[in-house]
């Protein structure tokens, strides 16, 4: 793959593995923006935030170059892809990272767990324009084709536009037929959390083992501003992610707690 000078260096990769339905529709669709390097492990890495590899040595192969993309193949998480790329792969700091399409929506706090969105959220640390797309749907025989439309108009507004230092974008489409869904919304995140329950189960050799199956609860349903809000009414959600994690608003009555 030959760089030019004004061509646009997009790096892309995801969570769910490197032979994912989803990662193959999403480089089909950021082709068309540009030079691509895709980076992904060989293996399912859904829920592993933003951690990193700090006990075995990273590993990474070269799969296939053409004059489109070149792909990778890494042992690591999508953090570490992230990292990887940047510092070792790459002929310079890309202009976009863009990772997924994740299978299952990243809405909520789901975000916190997302593996996905850990590697949106790891090149906005770099300063790059970023962004995480979803599917709210689990099957992996899902219908990728749907999120295109609303991949290129993202991808054409990113072009266009820089974001804030610190952000990025999480994405979440609904999983509808093209012509139920409605648009776009851009929303905040809704107030929920997991509510883990683990089954306790056994082995073929009567070991115990617990399983986690986890049911999401949604803290404001009757909210018409959140993303899950926009999700369940066939809208495609935009949320606006920023790595300050700091509760702004409480600070000032913390420092009262901590008065001489």
């Amino acid at each position: 793959m030959t760089l030019e000078k004004n061509d646009k260096l997009i790096l892309i990769t995801n969570d769910d593995g490197l032979y994912a339905a989803g990662l193959r529709t999403l480089l089909e669709v950021i082709e068309e923006f540009g030079k691509v390097v895709l980076i992904s492990t060989m293996e399912s890495m859904s829920g592993m935030s933003q951690a990193l590899t700090v006990k075995t040595p990273l590993r990474v192969k070269l799969l296939e170059e053409n004059e489109k993309h070149r792909i990778y193949a890494c042992n690591g998480t999508p953090t570490d892809s992230v990292k990887l790329a940047v510092n070792q792969l790459l002929e310079r700091k890309p202009d976009w990272v863009v990772s997924g399409i994740n299978h299952g929506a990243n809405a909520s706090v789901s975000v916190l767990y997302s593996g996905t969105m850990a590697a949106a959220i790891e090149g906005c640390l770099y300063g790059i324009n970023s962004v995480g797309f979803s599917l709210n749907n689990f099957s992996p025989t899902a219908d990728f084709s749907i999120c295109k439309k609303y991949i290129r108009i993202v991808m054409k507004r990113l072009a266009s536009n820089s974001l804030p230092v610190g952000v990025c974008l999480n994405v979440n489409i609904p999983s509808a037929p093209k012509n139920e869904i409605k648009g776009i919304v851009v929303c905040r995140q809704a107030k929920g959390n997991w509510k883990e329950e683990f089954e306790k189960r056994k082995d073929p050799m009567g070991k115990t083992y617990y399983w986690l199956t986890g049911l999401f609860q949604n803290h404001e349903p009757d909210a018409t501003d959140t993303d899950e809000w926009a999700i369940s009414n066939k809208y495609v959600s935009i949320v606006p992610v920023t790595v300050d994690m700091t509760a702004h608003w409480f600070i000032n009555d913390l420092k009262k707690w901590f008065k001489k």
